[in-house]
C-alpha cells in the first residue's frame, strides 16, 4: 500500500534517506511530523491534512496587500507570518510618499519569497518578471497542503485544468489561486478547483475530474439546444392563438351577415304593416 493515513510521531521507515517533506529523522528512522496523507512510494512523503502555509525563500505565492508603511507594504500571505515588501523591491524606482499611488490597501499581487529569517521576518520582491500585480480575473483560496495535489506529478494536472477550461490559472504556493477566463469557463475551473480539494486524499481523483468535467460540458452544450425547441414551441402556440382569433373574427362577420338581412325583412315588414293600417284606418 502506497498511501496511509499517519498521525505525528508514527514511524514510517528504517531508511533515513528516503525522508522528505512532512517528516523528521530519528536514530536512523523516519517519522511523520504531521497529522496526514503519507506516501511511501519512491520516498517518504507526508501531505498535511490541514495548516497554515509556512513559508520558505523561493516560493512564489500570491499576496494581498494589508497596510502601507513609510517604507514598507506590509502583505497578507495566508500565514501566521506577515510578508513584507520593501519600496527598494518595487520594479521601478518611486518615492515614499508615491507608495500608495502604486500599491494600495486590498491590492492583490503574485509576489516571491527571498528570505525568512529565525524570528520568521518573511521578505518579499516584485523584481522579476513573472511577478506583477492582479488586477483581473478571480482569486480563490485552497488549503495550502493541497497544493501539490492541485499541480499534480509534473505539472499534469494544472495542465489538465487549463486545457479543458480555457482559463489560465496560477497556483501559489501559499494556496491562493488566481484565474482568469470567460464567465461560464471561469466558473467550471472553481468548481474543477474546489473538487480537487475536497478529494485529494481519495484515489483516482484524475479519472473522477475527468468524468466532471465532461459532465458539465455536456450540460452547457445541451442547454442551448433547449432554448431552441422553447422557442419553436412559442412559435407554434403563437401561430395557433393567431389561427383561433382569425376563426372567431370570421365566425363573428358570418354572424352578423346573417342578421343583416332579417333585420331587413322585418324592417320592410314593419314599413308595409305601418302603410295598410293607414288605409285601413282611412276607410273606417
Amino acid at each position: 500500500m502506497d498511501k496511509k493515513l499517519v498521525i505525528p510521531g508514527e514511524f514510517l521507515s528504517d531508511d533515513a534517506n528516503l525522508a522528505d517533506e512532512g517528516t523528521y529523522v530519528e536514530e536512523g528512522k523516519v517519522f511523520s511530523s504531521v497529522f496526514g496523507i503519507a506516501s511511501l512510494k519512491n520516498h517518504v512523503r507526508v501531505v498535511p491534512l490541514s495548516g497554515k502555509y509556512i513559508p520558505r525563500p523561493g516560493d512564489m505565492i500570491i499576496g494581498i496587500v494589508t497596510e502601507v508603511s513609510f517604507s514598507n507594504w506590509i502583505v497578507d500571505i495566508r500565514s501566521p507570518y506577515e510578508g513584507l515588501l520593501h519600496i527598494s523591491e518595487f520594479p521601478r524606482r518611486i518615492e515614499n510618499t508615491d507608495m500608495s499611488k502604486y500599491l494600495k490597501v486590498g491590492d492583490a499581487i503574485i509576489t516571491l519569497v527571498t528570505d525568512v529569517d529565525p524570528s520568521m521576518k518573511v521578505e518579499l520582491t516584485l523584481n522579476d518578471q513573472r511577478l506583477r500585480q492582479i488586477k483581473e480575473g478571480r482569486i480563490i483560496d485552497v488549503t495550502p497542503s493541497k497544493v501539490p495535489r492541485l499541480i499534480g506529478r509534473s505539472g499534469s494536472m494544472i495542465a489538465m485544468l487549463k486545457n479543458e477550461t480555457n482559463c489560465n490559472i496560477f497556483i501559489g504556493q501559499n494556496g491562493r489561486v488566481w484565474i482568469t477566463g470567460k464567465g461560464k469557463d471561469l466558473e467550471l475551473a472553481v468548481k474543477a478547483i474546489l473538487k480537487i480539494e475536497r478529494e485529494s486524499h481519495v484515489s483516482g481523483l484524475t479519472d473522477r475530474l475527468t468524468r466532471f468535467l465532461k459532465e458539465e460540458k455536456d450540460k452547457k452544450e445541451k442547454k442551448p439546444g433547449k432554448e431552441r425547441v422553447d422557442k419553436e414551441e412559442t412559435r407554434i402556440e403563437d401561430k395557433t392563438e393567431e389561427k383561433i382569433e382569425e376563426k372567431s373574427e370570421e365566425n363573428v362577420e358570418a354572424v352578423e351577415e346573417e342578421k343583416q338581412p332579417e333585420e331587413h325583412e322585418k324592417a320592410e315588414e314593419k314599413k308595409s304593416g305601418g302603410i295598410l293600417d293607414e288605409l285601413l284606418g282611412d276607410e273606417k
